[in-house]
């Protein structure tokens, strides 16, 4: 089905969901009903930092890299598959893009999944595609789906209570799309209190856990009580059921107990070591990856890492492909490497799983995929004349690259293949969204009946509850 979704409609569908669940009751658990006689699940992982790299990562410029064909006036795009040359990596036989020389000395500490489909959802819309990779759930839903975090934080609670089990790191909302992206940055019916807890820019983090500077505790207090009266008065406070009500609650004083807590100090990046530091230090992404090894160490439960996504920056390449990857790779390399070394080193990377994700892939010519294309959002000249129309600008949802370690994840595993000619799909073992999560979830110790009743009908982790692990991925 070609859905011909615009902005507009996925605006009014997920606020019509958002209003419903402020307006439901609790939500009643299936799981005893529908589990009560299933094994547990023995857990691998207590922790999950999700990296992740919006606006869609290009497989054949990263961890899955093709043909190399160097720039040159005159050249055919159809000749272009890899804008980098490949380089070795810790895996005999196995290459990543030329930029990523870190990560490829550390890929033997994990699994690298050649073969991730994303979905067919009609005309590509960015936070549509990442509103399924973090919910697993195809938008728009009549009801508020929750984010994966917020699963894992209702279903697992706290691994330290002061902290927040929840935690989203460098995704600002004053932005390019900022409400879409809030449509998923949610616990949903779940609960305010299972939501994020949000920290647009690492390099202030700490502010968000003080008051501010030169405000006195009484003062804060005042402003804290005033707080409460207006959410009290607003759309939560006038429509939101008591169970909503009492979770926003709950979350402000989880909140409140965070900024009177030593722990508070795992958000202040100036007591890390300098030369640790300075590794760490190439951008909001890189000092979020910090931060989330410091938060891994006092307790986090599911910790979001991203690149950020706003329209045309980052990873959203639709023109200057090939020099704006050489600018992200940077930027993410080097902190990507040393979270998992330190993590390694610790002896923390046994039980918490690192993922570096992207919605989908991006190729110089195929919108889409092979078989169902969809309308494309730039114009590929047949001859390049310019640098700019040197890369991978159009969306490839058949063939993306994820990178996986530790949490009970194998060591040193590929898994999964693409095609070495365009278009350039997965061709053994295509692993899709409902898997995955539902690898995470297994990993976590969440079994795959856990539902809750919504509007009448059980509502799993994954659409239907039909999600099966990936037991190929895990040791």
């Amino acid at each position: 089905m070609n859905y011909n979704w615009r902005r507009r409609d996925f605006l009014k569908k997920t606020s019509a969901a958002t209003l419903a669940a402020m307006a439901a009751g609790a939500p009643l658990s299936g799981f005893l009903g529908s589990c009560s006689s299933k094994e547990t699940i023995k857990s691998t992982a207590d922790t999950v930092i999700l990296l992740y790299m919006a606006g869609g990562m290009a497989h054949t410029e990263t961890f899955d890299p093709k043909r190399y064909t160097p720039f040159r006036k005159g050249m055919e795009s159809k000749e272009v598959l890899s804008t980098f040359p490949a380089i070795p990596t810790a895996l005999d036989g196995i290459q990543f893009s030329e930029g990523l020389e870190n990560i490829a000395q550390v890929i033997d500490r994990g699994t690298l999944i050649r073969s991730y489909v994303a979905a067919d959802l009609g005309h590509i819309l960015h936070t549509r595609h990442q509103y399924h990779w973090h919910t697993c759930y195809e938008p728009p839903q009549s009801v508020a789906v929750p984010h994966m975090g917020s699963w894992m934080a209702k279903e697992l609670g706290p691994v330290n209570p002061v902290i927040p089990p929840f935690i989203n790191i460098g995704q600002r909302f004053t932005v390019g799309e900022g409400e879409e992206l809030k449509a998923f940055h949610s616990a949903g019916f779940l609960g305010s209190e299972y939501g994020p807890f949000l920290i647009p820019d690492p390099t202030s983090g700490l502010e968000s856990v003080r008051p501010p500077v030169g405000m006195s505790t009484k003062r804060f207090e005042a402003r804290n009580q005033l707080y409460e009266r207006l959410v009290q008065e607003s759309a939560m406070g006038e429509f939101g059921s008591d169970y909503q009500k009492e979770s926003l609650k709950r979350s402000m004083e989880q909140a409140y107990r965070l900024l009177n807590s030593p722990e508070a100090k795992a958000f202040d990046l100036s007591q890390e070591p300098k030369e640790k530091y300075d590794i760490y230090n190439t951008g909001k992404f890189g000092l979020g990856c910090l931060m989330a090894k410091r938060l891994t160490e006092q307790g986090a439960r599911f910790i979001s890492v991203t690149s950020e996504y706003e329209p045309f920056f980052g990873w959203d390449t639709h023109e200057n492909g090939h020099t704006r990857l050489v600018d992200m790779k940077k930027l993410i390399d080097a902190p990507i490497a040393q979270l998992v070394k330190d993590l390694d080193e610790s002896g923390r990377l046994d039980r918490t799983m690192i993922i570096v994700a992207s919605e989908f892939s991006r190729d110089m010519l195929t919108e889409g995929r092979p078989g169902a294309k969809v309308k494309d959002q730039v114009e590929v000249p047949d001859i390049i004349e310019d640098m700019k129309n040197y890369g991978m600008h159009r969306h490839f949802t058949d063939g993306c690259s994820i990178l996986m370690f530790g949490g009970g994840v194998k060591r040193g595993h590929v898994y999964g293949k693409t095609a070495d000619e365009r278009p350039c799909k997965s061709i053994e073992k295509p692993i899709k969204i409902a898997e995955l999560h539902q690898t995470i979830y297994h990993a976590l110790g969440i079994h795959p009946e856990t539902n809750y009743e919504i509007e009448k009908r059980p509502f799993y982790t994954t659409p239907d509850g039909e999600g099966v692990a990936e037991m190929d991925l895990l040791a």
